[in-house]
């Protein structure tokens, strides 16, 4: 276990990818969760995450060769 001004210096920093379309609630949820992740199994206190989201438009994520706005619209078929 790290000495307390070991933890303060350890910052575990975190980025998401993601699409968008998330409410803030959601994201902000997802993150506290993360953090309480790494406050438990890394032992660093949670003043020292730091969790970035970056968001890409629907149309600059693909899967399987489609947008994510090519597959939506082949759902809705």
């Amino acid at each position: 276990m790290l000495r307390k001004n070991q933890r303060e210096n350890t910052m575990p920093e975190i980025t998401v990818s993601m699409a968008v379309g998330r409410t803030d609630e959601q994201k902000a949820g997802m993150m506290r969760d993360i953090t309480q992740a790494l406050v438990k199994n890394l032992g660093v206190d949670a003043d020292a995450v730091v969790i970035q989201i970056n968001e890409a438009p629907l149309a600059h994520k693909m899967k399987g060769g489609k947008t994510f706005v090519e597959r939506a619209a082949a759902a809705k078929k």
